[in-house]
């Protein structure tokens, strides 16, 4: 846990009420103008005067602890948890001290040591706990915090940091409820749990129920930054972009240094129609702009063209995840003679994909608990040659590290991949001549580095069902589908797949996403469409599924509709897998250019629509041709498969001449051994 949030917490409660109120106050004037030693000096003599008052030693141990002082403020905070034993602030602020001081092992034993001489010493337990997950013993210490909220179900804080601790594990349904015991038991930070909560249930895909739990936070305790901006995250997972726009732009307008809000811009703006690549690169450019960075850092790394190279995979999504299944392959397919792989997680996640990079990686180091600054430091001090960043501007994402500039070489690949990153100081974009033709390279900051194929390489499940025969043959009627994140379904999209219904008799559609669990948006989505002439008899909206069962469901659809100007990624891949061809209509960014890379590499240009007028006459065209469909779908598993979509060989070749190349150029604007970027 931070200290400054306890210590902050810590300072009022002490401030609040005691017969020392001016000393305390004058100590307070003195921090805050950064005398720290003074302020230390004033109430080191009030301490002396008053050696029993456990507000003036915890207020020593933040004086000393502004100053930096960690073993100085470890004393301190042990003479108040003296005096005061059941002060849980306290206790948890020394915690953070000890770990600061380097002694958190030694904490740790002493309050389990507490714990065993009195099992009904809750604050030794919490505090314990709290330390335990600090320390990256993340499993024993939510048991530690468990056993305390056991022993104190009326402790609103204990409940709140076992419930802020389960959503860092992403054991969210377990942080759902604690976190909502917290706000029941009148917790007085009960705004800023409601916005955790509001978090924890987007990252549980119940979007409407977040947006609902975050705007009601917003009506009660006002306009806050963080909450505006996962409210804004929460309207663009139901397909409000705009709004999401409006409330980012409201959040930039309160917190105008902070950078969150034009992160989350980022992330918004591939949704929107009529988003252009500049207006985009210009969005992404001027958040980029304001990271933090540090003195440029000289490399000591030998500019030696030839030599074995140490790549870096930065990513939050090393498993079971889009970036796992279409880049796993391609890393295994590189040569470990000449390239040694670093794993660079946010959390190891233990799952089969997770099982394949691991065993990919020579190396492998979790990153989740440094700083930007101290991640950038650590991939210098692993003396990693290409840093690849495979998470951009998503949560789990690191990209403030690599402004840093981490790596001699930093290269953009896939993770919310959906256009430039903007950042001067990432070098390369991983791209293909589908993705990124001649004539695009002014839309992108960082230099284009294509690949001779397609810019991934998918993986299929070995567990995929086998394809079924054309369902329009068994129903009598066809069955349109796509499986997208309703953030990519615009008002446009529905209103362009109302005309394409309109047109094709009888047809019906199936869409599939985590957010049809939930009532509000089925009924939200189908109102779309019923003010287009669609009823809800034509649709199928389905929630999500288990991963085979979810593949398994393509068997029902005949053909599946690209949205736009968000196309889908992963999800063509896996329609092609099962048999579903995939109509798309590329524009200008990166994001809406991903079928059709895929479908090129298959073989499937006519499957590629010109404009939107196109586009709905090939659906209506495609679909009129059963015979057509039929055959297709029972050969293309094995086209695919045979295809450079899928071979891991041939892809890992060209991934491996592409970051050679982006190595022999920097060796080349090298002059001696060390070489600064």
């Amino acid at each position: 846990m931070p200290a400054e949030p306890l210590l902050a917490a810590h300072r009022n409660s002490c401030l609040e009420g005691s017969g020392e109120a001016s000393e305390l106050a004058m100590a307070e004037a003195l921090l805050r103008r950064g005398e720290c030693g003074r302020a230390q000096g004033l109430l080191l003599q009030a301490c002396g005067r008053s050696p029993h008052s456990a507000v003036l030693w915890n207020a020593l141990g933040r004086a000393r602890a502004a100053a930096g002082d960690w073993p100085g403020a470890l004393g301190a905070y042990a003479e108040a948890g003296r005096l005061a034993p059941e002060d849980l602030a306290a206790a948890l602020v020394r915690g953070e001290m000890a770990r600061r001081a380097g002694i958190g092992e030694a904490e740790c034993e002493r309050l389990a040591l507490a714990a065993a001489a009195n099992p009904l010493d809750v604050t030794a337990l919490a505090a314990r706990g709290v330390l335990l997950h600090a320390l990256g013993q993340e499993g024993e210490g939510i048991d530690a915090l468990a056993a305390a909220a056991v022993l104190a179900p009326e402790s609103a804080e204990i409940h709140a940091l076992l419930g802020r601790r389960l959503a860092e594990a992403e054991r969210l349904a377990e942080a759902d409820r604690e976190l909502r015991r917290a706000i029941a038991l009148g917790h007085p930070e009960e705004a800023e749990l409601r916005n955790v909560l509001g978090a924890v249930l987007m990252r549980r895909y119940r979007h409407a129920e977040a947006y609902d739990v975050l705007a009601s936070l917003l009506a009660e305790f006002g306009e806050q930054v963080v909450p505006l901006c996962n409210l804004a995250s929460a309207a663009t997972s139901l397909g409000r972009q705009e709004e999401s726009e409006a409330l980012l732009a409201r959040a930039a307008r309160l917190g105008p240094t902070l950078t969150l809000p034009s992160r989350i811009l980022c992330n918004t703006l591939p949704y929107r129609d009529g988003v252009r690549g500049g207006e985009f690169l210009a969005t992404a450019r001027a958040h980029a702009a304001r990271l933090p960075r540090g003195p440029v850092p000289t490399f000591a790394n030998p500019p030696d063209q030839a030599r074995c190279l140490r790549v870096g995979l930065l990513s939050g999504s090393l498993r079971v995840h889009p970036v796992g299944w279409l880049t796993v392959a391609g890393f295994e397919a590189l040569d470990p003679s000449q390239f040694t792989l670093i794993g660079l997680p946010q959390r190891t996640t233990p799952d089969a994909i997770a099982a394949r990079f691991r065993a990919a990686a020579a190396e492998w180091c979790e990153v989740g608990r440094l700083d930007d600054a101290g991640l950038a430091a650590e991939i210098r001090a692993l003396a990693i040659d290409i840093v690849i960043d495979l998470g951009g501007y998503g949560d789990s994402g690191r990209m403030p590290a690599l402004a840093y500039r981490a790596a001699p070489v930093q290269v953009k690949w896939v993770g919310m991949q959906n256009h430039s990153t903007g950042l001067q100081e990432m070098d390369w974009f991983l791209t293909d001549r589908w993705q990124t033709p001649d004539g695009f390279e002014h839309l992108y900051s960082e230099r284009l580095l294509r690949l001779p194929d397609g810019y991934v390489c998918y993986s299929p499940p070995p567990y995929a069902p086998e394809v079924g025969d054309l369902p329009a043959f068994a129903t009598g009627a066809v069955t349109f589908g796509c499986f997208n994140n309703l953030a990519k379904i615009t008002p446009r999209v529905i209103a362009t797949w109302a005309e394409i219904l309109r047109r094709v008799q009888g047809s019906r559609f199936l869409l599939k996403t985590h957010q049809f669990a939930e009532a509000p948006v089925v009924e939200a989505v189908s109102a779309a469409f019923e003010r287009h002439g669609i009823g809800a008899d034509r649709l199928i909206l389905a929630g999500a599924s288990p991963h085979r069962e979810f593949l398994a469901e393509y068997n029902r659809i005949d053909l599946q509709l690209d949205p736009f100007p968000y196309s889908g990624g992963l999800t063509t891949c896996e329609a092609l897998w099962m048999g579903v061809p995939t109509l798309t209509l590329p524009g200008e960014t990166f994001c809406s250019r991903h079928s059709l890379s895929h479908l090129c590499n298959v073989g499937l240009t006519d499957w590629v629509a010109s404009d939107l007028d196109d586009y709905v006459a090939l659906a209506v065209a495609k679909a009129g041709d059963l015979t057509g469909l039929q055959s297709l779908r029972k050969g293309l598993r094995a086209r695919v498969a045979a295809s450079p979509l899928c071979d891991a060989p041939r892809f890992g070749r060209g991934l491996a001449a592409a970051l050679r190349f982006a190595w022999s150029d920097w060796c080349s604007k090298s002059s001696t051994p060390s070489h600064a970027q």
